[in-house]
């Protein structure tokens, strides 16, 4: 059994037994590439930089549903429907915030690019042109890929039947859902509140006190949000396990990559807050990023 040759970095060829996948991998590719291409130019047209963002849950659908149209085993048909019922949650969330316009292109930019555009390392059309390139349409538009891959090693293995694996990645995966929902429902509602300058009825007295949010999920830790979207993908990465096998895998790197985006991506939001409110730093000492505190 082969499963990756690499040719020209990329990969060439996978099969499995009589199974070959190669077609699916390189149409997944050639996706990729072009809407690195669109993001890039249109964010650099545009001067938004939020391109990747507004295709952040709606790739992994996309390459969910070309998969199943060319391996429509029940297991995939399984992955897809998931995937969807995340993204088009996670969009609708997007949508509210303003990050969607009619003019595909427009719409709210994330403010962490105008504090990024600032730094001195970054500062200047040609550098941040180069960041934009590099991490904001490339790197994040591979990561969608590789956090997406257990759709291929699915397809690799699509003659494989169910398992009790495929039942608890199942239920991780709606589990986190419902907490990401919960937590975004409550950040939205917080940040209505904080808008309507002290009018309307109000839920969340103390955060609205202290500025950000500490009440609800973001009791118990202060990226309720983030924690679930990691747990679903690592959640998803089972499906993988399941139909290979193999515990440890290749598709393994998607997740991976994720958490430590997460971690980087926090410790800039982080800095912001902590210089924007004087008792964040406590809050951060209280109460643990991504992981609850069982006792």
């Amino acid at each position: 059994m082969t499963l990756f040759t690499i040719s020209g970095g990329l990969a060439d060829r996978i099969t499995a037994g009589d199974i070959d996948i190669s077609n699916l991998v390189h149409s997944w590719l050639y996706i990729m590439f072009a809407v690195v291409f669109l993001s890039f130019i249109i964010g650099e047209l545009t001067r938004n930089y939020s391109q990747t963002d507004k295709l952040w849950s709606i790739m992994p659908i996309v390459y969910s549903w070309v998969t199943v149209s060319q391996f429509p085993a029940p297991r995939l048909v399984l992955m897809a429907i998931l995937v969807t019922f995340w993204g088009l949650r996670l969009s609708h969330n997007f949508y509210r915030k303003g990050g969607y316009s009619f003019i595909p292109w427009e719409g709210a930019e994330d403010y962490r690019w105008k504090i990024m555009r600032e730094r001195p390392e970054l500062k200047g059309r040609l550098r941040f042109g180069l960041f934009n390139l590099l991490f904001i349409s490339f790197y994040q538009h591979a990561l969608i890929l590789m956090f997406s891959s257990p759709l291929l090693l699915a397809a690799l293995n699509s003659e494989k039947g169910f398992s009790v694996i495929d039942l608890l990645a199942t239920l991780g995966m709606l589990s986190f859902i419902l907490t990401e929902t919960i937590a975004d429902n409550q950040l939205f509602r917080f940040h209505k509140e904080k808008s309507t300058d002290g009018k309307g009825e109000k839920v969340y007295t103390e955060s609205l006190k202290k500025g950000f949010m500490t009440e609800g999920l973001w009791k118990y830790v202060r990226h309720p949000n983030f924690a679930s979207e990691q747990a679903i993908w690592i959640s998803f990465y089972f499906f993988g396990v399941a139909a290979s096998g193999i515990w440890i895998n290749i598709t393994l790197t998607g997740p991976v990559l994720l958490v430590l985006l997460f971690i980087g991506s926090t410790q800039l939001t982080e800095q912001i807050s902590s210089g924007k409110y004087p008792e964040y730093n406590s809050y951060r000492k209280d109460v643990p990023k991504f992981i609850p505190k069982l006792f």
